[in-house]
């Protein structure tokens, strides 16, 4: 059992070593550290980068120097990896950092639509449902788009809407299939992700009919449990081994380990 998609103190984690053990301590074999990172020639953009701290792009050698520090103390893989804010007029500038950083693998995320973070739940709440109709298509338009760039290893919870209750429920089946189309002829494979599964909402990614869908396509999935802070990725890595087993998926892992 591997976890890909864990964060750290590079970004809105706990301290890289304290992640690391954990993972050893519940079992796995291998742990990928993903911290969140930022790149953008935008203003708005880097203002939000500046606020939030996701600054990998300036780190991310230091960080490479703790994970093979941190490699020596435990008994697991432990990969050097990335989870970038992705906008389609960014593609110029996240290309030219991940052919730089050399990263294990990477892993690419739709955070933002129409200048709004999706998971800030006040951003839609005074919309009508034809706005909000509007973010979902804008949403899965950027998602495909993410797939087609083959920037990425893996797209990180690829319904993210489903965590935000003004939003929640408004993808169809269409956008469904139309993302599991562009992932089915992309290298990047979208990850069953746990962030939100053992919270009140019960949020897993994808959905069970988008999960659905991407099978029907024969779309390969890989799994991240999403944790920032140790306690939550033992509970989070054994939710996820049983829905995969449940759901009779093979998970792999991302396509640049394979290579």
């Amino acid at each position: 059992m591997y976890d890909f998609h864990v964060h750290s103190n590079y970004s809105d984690g706990r301290f890289l070593p304290l992640m690391v053990r954990a993972a050893a301590e519940a079992g796995l074999d291998g742990v990928g550290v993903a911290d969140h990172c930022i790149v953008s020639g935008r203003e708005a953009t880097d203002d939000t980068r500046t606020k939030l701290g996701f600054n990998l792009d300036r780190t991310y050698e230091r960080r490479r120097r703790g994970i093979e520090q941190v490699r020596e103390s435990v008994d697991i893989a432990v990969y050097d990896a990335v989870e970038m804010n992705y906008e389609p007029r960014d593609e110029a500038a996240v290309r030219e950092f991940l052919d730089g950083a050399g990263f294990d693998y990477s892993i690419g995320s739709v955070h933002e639509v129409q200048g709004l973070n999706v998971q800030d739940a006040s951003n839609f709440r005074g919309m009508s449902d034809d706005e909000r109709d509007a973010v979902v298509d804008a949403y899965f338009d950027s998602l495909v788009a993410l797939a087609a760039s083959e920037l990425f290893d893996i797209a990180a919870h690829p319904d993210l809407l489903e965590r935000v209750d003004p939003l929640r429920g408004r993808a169809t089946e269409d956008h469904y299939r139309r993302a599991a189309r562009a992932f089915a002829d992309s290298r990047t494979v979208p990850e069953v992700n746990a962030g939100r599964a053992l919270r009140d909402e019960a949020v897993v990614h994808p959905s069970s009919t988008f999960l659905d869908v991407l099978t029907e396509h024969d779309v390969p999935l890989t799994v991240g449990t999403d944790s920032h802070a140790p306690d939550e990725i033992g509970e989070r890595a054994a939710f996820l081994e049983e829905f995969v087993g449940e759901r009779g998926i093979d998970p792999t892992g991302p396509p640049s380990l394979d290579a």
